[in-house]
């Protein structure tokens, strides 16, 4: 099984503070799932962070990660959501962290 690192990916641009933090993580596995979504089996929602509308999703298989990465865009749309949100998905290393803090910064 591929490590833990390579099958996780970093969701940027998550509506902080418009619902319970497990409601959101619950959604953004819902996101994640759907075939439409290019996505798969989650293992595991990482969400709130340290930072401020960031999510991390682990996968069970890191194919699901490739097919999600390629997706152009992906709208995190719930009828608990009061509008769609896009995000912002890139692949987990352990520098993105300080690389995607400096994007949302700008």
């Amino acid at each position: 099984q591929a490590a833990r690192s390579t099958r996780t990916i970093v969701i940027a641009g998550v509506p902080a503070g418009l619902l319970q933090d497990d409601v959101m993580a619950d959604i953004l596995t819902i996101h994640f799932q759907m075939s439409r979504n290019n996505g798969g089996d989650v293992e595991e929602v990482t969400y709130p962070t340290r930072n401020t509308g960031v999510a991390f999703i682990t996968f069970e298989d890191q194919e699901v990660v490739e097919s999600v990465l390629k997706k152009d865009q992906h709208l995190l749309q719930d009828k608990r959501l009061p509008r769609h949100y896009s995000l912002t998905v890139t692949r987990y290393c352990d520098n993105v962290s300080s690389s995607l803090i400096h994007l949302i910064m700008l």
